[in-house]
């Protein structure tokens, strides 16, 4: 990572970011717990939760966090921004230990590590962003072949998860609510990179709020936002807080990479040993995550492993054995 003022202000952003995501997690779990004794789950469909102000501070919280990332992609490319997110495992694991009283195991911890690690070998050596001066460059790059072939896979695995999935397999899998915010929040950071492009070129005196490619790119960043909102909710609600942050960001790291990679064609203008390196920075960042699931119930009770139950769902539906990824 080079050390220009761009980059040092977006890696303050990006770090501040996590800080504020990481948090908003546990502030909007205790929200959806307090919710699940007044109404209905967000797990089961149910919207109780927007009257609990827990809730509503966790989602300032997360808005605020958002913001910061948001503002990062206009300084510093996404391969530096993106893994960043790591933090925010960390952060999120350490206060649900203590405050929601989810286990945190030491093989945990070790997987959380060794997601930092992985995540700061990526960033180490991630490919230099390439010059953009107008928003229209950067709708070239999305109406390529290979971008859209990307965006149709994208939109049909959704809309397949969503249609034929959720209802039947999204209290038992928690990969049925991550996939569909992960997938999502790749096509997200792609318009926000744009819409972040647009702001900092128009506020430097070449404004590009005239064209209609900043209004598309940013009508799709508010559609996919409230999508992930909405499915993230239920991942937390139904699934501990300690596994569904790391497991997130995973798959969201990979998705939106993949995305940079085909969209901004980042590998480009790297080598093979960059490349090998960036790939190794991946299997570590999954082989911590995969050490944080296994571990996740060691050292507890076997009360303490289950997911607290509602009594809106049939006490089978809701015990450990079912809950897979």
């Amino acid at each position: 990572m080079g050390a220009s003022h761009d980059n040092v202000i977006g890696l303050i952003l990006a770090v501040s970011s996590s800080v504020f995501i990481g948090s908003s997690y546990i502030v909007k779990k205790l929200g959806l717990k307090k919710a699940a004794d007044n109404g209905n789950r967000a797990a089961t469909g149910g919207h109780s939760y927007l009257c609990e102000p827990w809730w509503w501070a966790g989602m300032i919280t997360m808005i605020g966090g958002e913001i910061a990332n948001f503002a990062a992609y206009a300084f510093a490319p996404a391969l530096l921004v993106t893994p960043l997110g790591a933090l925010s495992i960390i952060f999120s694991s350490v206060l649900a230990h203590f405050i929601l009283k989810e286990k945190l195991h030491m093989f945990g911890v070790l997987g959380c590590v060794l997601c930092v690690v992985g995540s700061t070998t990526i960033v180490l050596h991630a490919p230099h962003e390439r010059a953009i001066s107008s928003v229209k460059e950067v709708w070239h790059l999305a109406t390529e072949p290979g971008f859209i072939v990307y965006m149709f896979i994208v939109v049909v695995v959704v809309t397949v998860l969503i249609v034929r999935c959720v209802r039947n397999h999204g209290q038992g899998h928690m990969l049925v609510y991550i996939g569909i915010c992960s997938l999502t929040g790749s096509m997200t950071v792609m318009s926000v990179k744009a819409v972040g492009i647009a702001l900092k070129l128009t506020f430097e005196g070449s404004n590009q709020f005239i064209y209609f490619q900043t209004w598309f790119f940013t009508i799709v960043v508010v559609g996919c936002c409230l999508l992930q909102i909405n499915y993230l909710n239920k991942a937390l609600d139904a699934y501990n807080t300690a596994v569904v942050s790391p497991v997130y960001y995973v798959m969201f790291t990979s998705f939106t990479i993949i995305a940079s990679i085909i969209m901004f064609k980042d590998w480009a203008t790297q080598d093979a040993s960059q490349i090998a390196t960036e790939l190794c920075g991946f299997v570590t960042i999954l082989s911590g995550t995969f050490l944080l699931h296994k571990t996740k119930d060691m050292g507890t009770k076997p009360s303490e492993a289950t997911v607290y139950s509602s009594p809106q769902l049939p006490k089978d539906t809701r015990t450990h054995e079912t809950i897979q990824i």
